[in-house]
């Protein structure tokens, strides 16, 4: 009778499952991070780009334009303008003091390198110490006055140098246009879905929070995300701007967006300052049931509102979130009318009509964020 191993079949399809869970694992990580791949890969051939085209025109500062176009390069076609257009004034700003200090100052003998040196760098490292985005300013003006000096003066290297900054410059723009070009239309996309996405979990938090004591260190966490992302949402706002003002793409103003953004997140910074000490329990047991229900309404409204944005789809409907938060509101001003709630404190009655303003205040602004949605929405068809 012949003896048949069991274990080996088991054990070759626990090594191809273990494969194939091996090979989706990285397909899935590859998917993941396909923007920093897509990045890697334009950095590369920019740098390349400004090399080839140095050794073309015949430029010397073929390690100035590669180290230029790897710097500009940047995410998106309105990032990577705004980085062209830093570096390009820098550089320009910082070669024309350096030339403007050196021939003043080159037959005055007694003047000594370093304060030769101080006088070309300091108004420059003024400028970048006011804006981050010039330091290539006293960069460019250091490495004027320190360079050997040639027979042709200090204007030659200048003029070198600033055109080993255009090539690259030039060079990082072409593969930001051409090579996987990512509007940034679609990044701010991206960017306010988050906000919306975090303002949910925030607003659970905080709607549900009007009847127990939440756990503050979670809600820092989460007003703390918030403020992080509508700072990120902002940003792509504004490179969105500047390519819509070089006609490189066309698309929806993104500002009435992050207006609408920040309006919520101030609605819901007053309703967790309410909820920072607890209602007697008698207002507190007639709102339970009400505040719950529209925690849950309002966080899923958020929700969708995020998926919409990102996939660039009309907005969800409003009027179970609008129905929630008008029956809450309903409840809260009339408290003070109801048998022994009379009697309330005033601070009491004060955060009770406080709540309900910011309530309303809520559900205005939340309309208004549907509306700017659907705008996005239709100009994206």
């Amino acid at each position: 009778m012949e003896c048949v191993d069991i274990r080996r079949p088991i054990a070759e399809k626990c090594v191809q499952g273990g494969s194939r869970t091996v090979s989706n694992s990285a397909v899935s990580w590859f998917r993941n991070h396909y923007a920093q791949y897509r990045l890697a890969l334009r950095i590369t051939l920019a740098g390349l780009l400004a090399y080839v085209l140095c050794r073309l025109f015949g430029l010397s500062q073929a390690h100035q334009a590669a180290l230029t176009a790897i710097i500009v390069m940047q995410g998106s076609v309105g990032a990577s303008l705004k980085a062209v257009m830093e570096r390009l004034l820098g550089s320009l700003g910082g070669a024309l003091w350096a030339v403007i200090v050196v021939i003043a100052l080159q037959n005055l003998h007694q003047f000594h390198t370093v304060t030769v040196i101080v006088i070309a760098l300091a108004p420059m490292a003024l400028v970048a110490a006011f804006k981050p985005a010039y330091r290539t300013a006293p960069t460019t003006a250091i490495i004027l006055l320190l360079a050997p000096a040639g027979l042709d003066g200090p204007l030659a290297p200048a003029i070198q140098r600033m055109f080993g900054v255009g090539l690259g410059s030039l060079a990082a723009f072409i593969v930001a246009l051409l090579v996987f070009p990512v509007r940034v239309h679609g990044s701010f996309a991206e960017a306010a879905g988050r906000v919306s996405g975090k303002m949910s979990e925030l607003a659970a938090s905080l709607l549900n929070g009007v009847n127990v004591h939440g756990d503050p260190g979670t809600i820092q966490r989460l007003q703390d995300d918030v403020r992080e992302s509508i700072n990120q949402a902002e940003l792509a706002a504004e490179e969105v701007l500047r390519e819509r003002a070089t006609r490189l793409s066309e698309g929806p103003d993104p500002l009435p967006m992050c207006r609408a953004l920040r309006r919520i997140r101030n609605d819901l910074a007053m309703i967790g300052r309410v909820r920072l000490e607890l209602f007697p329990d008698l207002v507190r047991e007639r709102l339970t049931a009400p505040s719950q229900t529209a925690s849950v309404a309002v966080a899923g409204f958020l929700t969708e509102c995020g998926n919409a944005i990102s996939r660039r789809t009309s907005a969800p409907s409003f009027e179970t979130c609008e129905r929630e938060l008008a029956q809450l509101v309903s409840i809260l001003t009339g408290l003070r009318w109801i048998g022994p709630m009379r009697e309330l404190p005033d601070d009491v009655v004060e955060r009770i009509y406080g709540l309900a303003f910011s309530l309303e205040q809520l559900k205005r602004n939340l309309k208004e964020f549907a509306d700017r949605i659907e705008e996005l929405a239709v100009e994206a068809e």
